[in-house]
């Protein structure tokens, strides 16, 4: 099967994807994220993408922050949107902020190019994994200060330099002994904790774009732009299952349980899937636009999406249209999380807290369930394309093509602290003792910023 579906990565790929350049800024030459380079594929998108990106170098009277708050304030001037009880929150004062120590800062130099995604391992909390545009993972052991930072593992996805092999997308499995990443060459590789590589998973005719392990650590879902989802198993490194509803590009997957799942797609549908089912248990019909990613929320009851209609959707398998739709952003919505909570939390009273990321270079707080926002959260100039809580709830990380990394207290919505980077944020996780941050950037770089969950600076 071929892949029809343009990109916009410099290189070319030769499963005849067609390639195409964008126009970022001249000081840092970087691109999209896969993740976001597979989003902008319509030519009027990819032009907007050109114009925005641009803006800093043109000559204009334009301001590009008026331009946001513009149209954020034309949006808000609508009758029929859903957030009825919206808490426009003020410009942050720097008297709330708590000062980042350069003592807590610590940053992870060695890729070649352009760092795309990161994970923190679920067990070993001091242990985070990169993927780059430079054809490599690394494993970091992160120490407590700069100075006793060591050289990485190397996972090098190579020999075959023809091919682009851009590391996508990554993912530990639940004990912390494996990790699995995908490449834009398609193919999936298994690796060990000590960098050894276990498989080479190759049956996607298209970049992969999304990778999950299931939650008992025995299954692999990977996502392509070949228009396919595949099962792998772990222990053989063969496909159990391929997938093939969608009619264009995955852009997105998560994992219901152990073998249910959801895939999301620039066809605008969604689907729910069994393995060992050959027919969908759920199409979803409803988002206008592409759908650019699908997160159950922890109890696996509720399923929501975001979409380049600038909507969020939210499911339930007992219906087959959205219990709620979400609306509030005036650009494309890029990605969602929802707040952590025990299972003691899920009552049917209890509110589900849903965060989501927009073009519109703003971070929103909502009740999910109700459809109301509770915070809008202002400090980033441009779009923002990774939000993460940490383990408790307590915070909620921002990282923006603007370079800017925020974190906000989720429960009110105040700015706690902020962090200038050297380049435009891709990706931020905290760890799972929440104590670390890191975020991956288009210099090259991870940062990591250490004491997240105490009253150091």
């Amino acid at each position: 099967m071929e892949c029809s579906v343009p990109f916009s990565l410099l290189e070319p790929h030769h499963c005849e994807l067609t390639g195409n350049t964008f126009n970022s800024e001249p000081a840092s030459s970087v691109r999209h994220p896969p993740p976001a380079i597979k989003r902008q594929r319509k030519e009027e998108k990819k032009q907007k993408e050109r114009e925005k990106r641009s803006r800093k170098e043109m000559t204009t009277e334009e301001d590009p922050d008026n331009r946001v708050k513009e149209e954020e304030e034309a949006v808000a001037e609508k009758k029929d949107v859903i957030m009825t009880t919206v808490r426009e929150e003020p410009e942050p004062s720097k008297a709330q902020l708590t000062e980042i120590s350069q003592d807590d800062v610590i940053v992870l130099k060695g890729h070649q190019s352009e760092v795309f995604s990161c994970a923190w391992n679920p067990v070993v909390s001091s242990l985070l994994a990169s993927g780059s545009g430079d054809a490599t993972a690394r494993l970091w052991q992160v120490p407590e200060k700069e100075d006793d930072v060591s050289e990485p593992m190397v996972l090098n996805h190579l020999p075959n330099l023809n091919d682009n092999k851009d590391v996508t997308t990554l993912d530990w499995n639940p004990s912390g002994s494996l990790l699995v990443t995908g490449s834009y060459d398609g193919q999936a590789r298994i690796w060990t904790q000590k960098g050894e590589l276990r498989f080479v998973m190759a049956q996607h005719k298209g970049p992969i774009f999304s990778l999950k392990w299931n939650m008992r650590g025995d299954l692999v879902l990977s996502g392509s732009a070949d228009t396919t989802t595949v099962v792998w198993d772990p222990e053989t490194g063969e496909m159990k299952q391929q997938f093939e509803s969608h009619t264009l590009a995955i852009l997105d997957v998560d994992w219901m349980d152990n073998t249910t799942f959801a895939s999301c797609s620039s066809d605008k549908t969604i689907y729910v899937c069994q393995v060992g089912m050959k027919t969908p248990l759920k199409k979803w019909i409803g988002h206008e636009d592409e759908v650019n990613a699908v997160r159950w929320d922890p109890s696996g009851q509720y399923l929501a999406s975001c979409s380049d209609d600038m909507t969020t959707k939210i499911w339930s398998m007992v219906s087959d249209t959205p219990v709620q739709e979400i609306k509030g952003h005036n650009l494309q919505i890029y990605t969602l999380q929802w707040a952590p909570y025990s299972q003691g939390d899920t009552g049917n009273n209890s509110p589900r807290i849903l965060a989501t990321a927009s073009f519109d270079a703003t971070v929103r707080i909502w009740d999910a369930l109700k459809g109301t926002c509770l915070h809008v959260l202002r400090n980033h100039s441009e779009a923002v394309y990774s939000i993460s809580f940490s383990p408790d709830a307590r915070l909620l990380a921002s990282g923006s093509f603007d370079e800017v990394l925020n974190v906000w207290d989720a429960k009110d919505g105040t700015l706690k602290k902020t962090f200038k980077a050297n380049g435009g944020i891709f990706e931020v996780h905290f760890n799972k003792n929440g104590d670390k941050l890191a975020a991956c950037t288009s210099n090259k770089q991870v940062v990591i910023l250490n004491h997240m969950n105490s009253s150091r600076g």
